[in-house]
């Protein structure tokens, strides 16, 4: 699974920009993120556990552990 193609699914399933999702984050870390940033980190598969909870959260969604049996 590439997280950059699944993230931007996400969004454009759930109409959100990555601009909009940059904006959040930013909002959220109380710290510049720009949409360069985020598009980078997607790219290069090195956006941070944090980062990815903010986005899913924007989104709808969440990160849930299953163990495999």
């Amino acid at each position: 699974m590439e997280i950059n193609i699944e993230i931007r699914k996400l969004a454009l399933s759930e109409n959100v920009t990555l601009t909009a999702l940059a904006k959040y984050i930013e909002k959220e870390k109380n710290k510049h993120y720009s949409i360069q940033n985020l598009s980078s980190k997607l790219k290069k598969g090195t956006i941070n556990i944090n980062e990815l909870e903010l986005i899913l959260k924007k989104l709808g969604y969440k990160i849930d552990f299953i163990k495999i049996t």
